[in-house]
């Protein structure tokens, strides 16, 4: 049985600002603009094929967690995940406009 969840602590460069990020096991998206990659099928396990772009498209608050859907540029795959204290909420505002 595959583990749903495996927590891998990675840096990387925003592909979509460039942006250097620090990532704690938990980051899945550039705090800056949002924007995340299409690389796990379960968090963490990096064994999606896709590699594409995924676009942060709206952002809801649910139960006091604000939370964005991300949308794949290349596949469509929509994946909802939490947003953390470090991200820019001047562009969840925006989307909350769109």
């Amino acid at each position: 049985m595959t583990k749903k969840f495996q927590r891998n602590i990675e840096d990387f460069v925003c592909e979509h600002c460039g942006e250097e990020v620090s990532g704690n096991g938990y980051t899945n998206h550039c705090p800056r603009c949002l924007w995340s990659k299409h690389v796990d099928i379960n968090p963490g396990d990096r064994e999606a094929d896709c590699g594409g772009m995924m676009k942060p498209i709206s952002a809801e608050q649910k139960s006091g967690q604000w939370r964005v859907l991300h949308r794949c540029e290349k596949c469509g795959y929509e994946k909802i995940n939490r947003l953390s204290k470090d991200d820019d909420f001047g562009v969840v505002l925006e989307l909350q406009s769109v």
